[in-house]
């Protein structure tokens, strides 16, 4: 399981993620989808 509450990212004053809370259970699967340059390596 993988588990994060809250979880808040920023660069300076730009809030990259702000109070993400995701949960996965055995089997799930998640991706990022976006289009180039928005960060989905990054992240």
């Amino acid at each position: 399981m993988i588990e994060t509450v809250d979880l808040t990212k920023k660069y300076g004053d730009f809030f990259a993620l702000e109070s993400l809370t995701l949960k996965l259970e055995q089997g799930d699967l998640f991706g990022f989808i976006g289009p180039n340059g928005a960060g989905k390596t990054t992240t």
